[in-house]
């Protein structure tokens, strides 16, 4: 047992309101099994306060532009917000991984080139 007070617990419209993620997008996330809830007697999902970090953790990696079953496959490997331990993730995980890298690096690097056309028209227009 931890402690003597109990663990606190959210329901889901306070996780959508902490973490700025719509209950609709939540519950998805469960389905999905990124995240967990427990149910109370009368049914109703209630988060731990460790759920506020994996929301953030998730919507961090979906905008990273992995998809659900990569993030699933992820977030065990990931420490939680409480430092917990996590699985070693796989070879075929890395290699995953570090293509994920290289479409982020190669995004980057077309973004930049984008950002010195504009800038370079922006030149020329204000020169007039």
């Amino acid at each position: 047992m931890r402690g003597s007070s109990p663990e606190v617990t959210m329901r889901i419209g306070e996780l959508a309101r902490r973490t700025g993620v719509s209950e609709h997008s939540l519950r998805y996330y469960e389905k999905q099994g990124l995240l967990t809830a427990e149910r109370t007697a009368g049914g109703q999902r209630e988060f731990a306060e460790a759920a506020v970090d994996r929301v953030i953790r998730i919507q961090e990696l979906f905008a990273a532009g992995l998809c659900s079953a990569k993030i699933a496959q992820l977030l065990p490997c990931m420490h939680d917000g409480d430092r917990g331990p996590s699985r070693i993730a796989g070879a075929k995980l890395v290699a995953d991984l570090r293509d994920e890298r290289e479409r982020i690096d190669r995004m980057i690097r077309d973004l930049l080139r984008s950002r010195e056309v504009l800038d370079e028209v922006i030149a020329a227009a204000t020169t007039r």
